[in-house]
């Protein structure tokens, strides 16, 4: 598959909404004045683990004693409608929406919130300004394209992309549909930049504090035990399990595929299987590669030369682990990301004046010299300190029409990072990286893995 074929095919995918009753191209009100509410309106497609716990409902860094907002904390904010292909999930979020807004309503009632089997009904509604994609990887591209065709605003979950080419389809689609050569409003969700220990470092690398920046090491969680090929299973009834598997090969359902039923605080089983998702390097590397990226001051480019190893169970559960892969770039900073069975999250920037090291998450931050963490921007130097949380930055853009802090083209360098070096772990050999074309050098092999994953034919992305 290539992006022509995944741009042409998402467009009649795109005009089979007519057959829905619904219009290709919606307008969005708040690219303009405000509605007589003040309020965006969003629709919340996926509703587990993610879009139901922390993007509906945000949650409490206790370690830092504040609180990452969701969409339920903002008061500029209305969340008119939730999609899922789970109908339990669903009407848990619906409830958990409609019981927030009641609070405040007159008499105590609110029913204002619609469900929609079908992310597309979401889409095509005219009085929605907003949606927040928080759905299995793979689903992420096809629905944001879809998206911005109808010119909504869109924060994606991250990762962002099943592959460098499906992801710049997506950057693409953002300018084509945007306005007067301005990009849909977009933002790649992910609160790492608004972490104070994250943003905090980037600030001090930035702004020269351990000198020149030399090396970046960062290490990932390890992944649970993977599991062996299961048996098949009848599908929930709960759950449209073909339209789960939207773009993807049919494959019998089995629950160790999807996620766990009748629960939304299990991590799903579908983030360790590779059909769906590309493991810890994606889903922790959709967090530490953005900071790296932003403290290297090179979030729009990526590196030049990847090499590495992993291991690729023969199982269900199949994702890489155990893997170790080292970045160049051209600026002669090296990076290196390892995971083992017994290694936990952090990264560490090292210069020719010292070092910053952010353990654990949300983060504690040290340094070699400490009086450097109480060091303040002074001048035109970089100052992070009152950094938006990730959903009041994506609202202010909505309705300001301003750039996100993240916009999805920085989560699409951000996540080619783990791609190229999963491919570079695939196919066994020091690559060279050619981040302005985005191909490697001189390997056929490496680039036929850059296209986007195959499809099943009536969802041909």
């Amino acid at each position: 598959m290539n992006r022509r074929h995944f741009l042409q095919n998402t467009a009649k995918a795109a005009t089979a909404l007519s057959t829905l009753g619904f219009p290709t191209i919606v307008p969005a009100s708040v690219f303009g004045p405000q509605a007589p509410s003040n309020r965006v309106t969003v629709g919340l497609i996926g509703t587990g683990r993610q879009g139901y716990g922390q993007n509906l409902q945000g949650s409490d860094l206790k370690a830092l004693g504040v609180r990452i907002p969701g969409l339920l904390d903002l008061p500029d904010v209305q969340v008119v409608a939730v999609s899922d292909v789970d109908s339990w999930r669903m009407a848990k979020a619906q409830k958990t929406v409609e019981a927030h807004y009641a609070r405040n309503a007159p008499g105590g009632a609110y029913k204002g919130c619609s469900t929609h089997r079908d992310f597309r009904e979401v889409i095509a509604r005219q009085d929605i300004d907003a949606v927040m994609i928080s759905t299995p990887d793979y689903w992420h591209v096809p629905m944001g394209i879809l998206a911005a065709q109808a010119k909504k605003a869109i924060s994606c979950e991250k990762p962002l992309s099943m592959s460098v080419q499906q992801g710049r389809a997506l950057v693409d689609a953002l300018k084509k549909y945007g306005r007067s050569g301005v990009p849909v409003v977009n933002r790649t969700d992910s609160e790492f930049r608004s972490v104070r220990p994250q943003n905090q470092a980037v600030e001090l690398v930035r702004n020269g504090r351990i000198g020149n920046l030399q090396k970046i090491e960062i290490s990932f969680p390890s992944d649970p035990t993977p599991v062996p090929p299961q048996a098949d299973m009848p599908v929930p009834k709960e759950l449209d399990y073909d339209l789960w598997l939207g773009p993807m090969p049919f494959v019998p359902y089995t629950e160790m595929r999807v996620h766990t039923p009748f629960d939304v605080q299990k991590r799903p089983n579908w983030m360790r299987v590779d059909t769906y998702a590309q493991g810890m390097i994606a889903n922790w590397g959709a967090h530490y590669f953005d900071v790296a990226q932003w403290a290297n001051n090179s979030e729009y480019s990526g590196p030049v030369e990847v090499e590495g190893k992993g291991e690729f169970p023969k199982s269900l559960w199949n994702s890489m682990i155990n893997f170790s892969v080292t970045y160049r770039y051209a600026n002669g900073v090296e990076m290196t990301c390892q995971q083992t069975p017994t290694s936990t999250p952090s990264i560490k920037y090292i210069g020719s004046e010292g070092w910053i090291l952010v353990d654990n998450y949300p983060g504690v931050i040290s340094a070699s010299n400490p009086a450097m963490l109480t060091s303040k921007p002074s001048g035109n130097e970089l100052d992070l300190s009152k950094t938006l949380w990730d959903k009041v930055d994506f609202v202010e853009a909505v309705k300001t029409g301003r750039k996100t802090l993240e916009p999805i083209e920085v989560g699409h360098r951000t996540i080619s990072i783990s791609q190229i070096g999963l491919i570079a772990c695939q196919i066994g050999e020091k690559l060279r990286w050619n981040p302005e074309k985005e191909l490697f050098v001189g390997n056929n092999a490496a680039n036929a893995l850059l296209a986007a994953p195959l499809a099943r034919k009536e969802w041909a992305m």
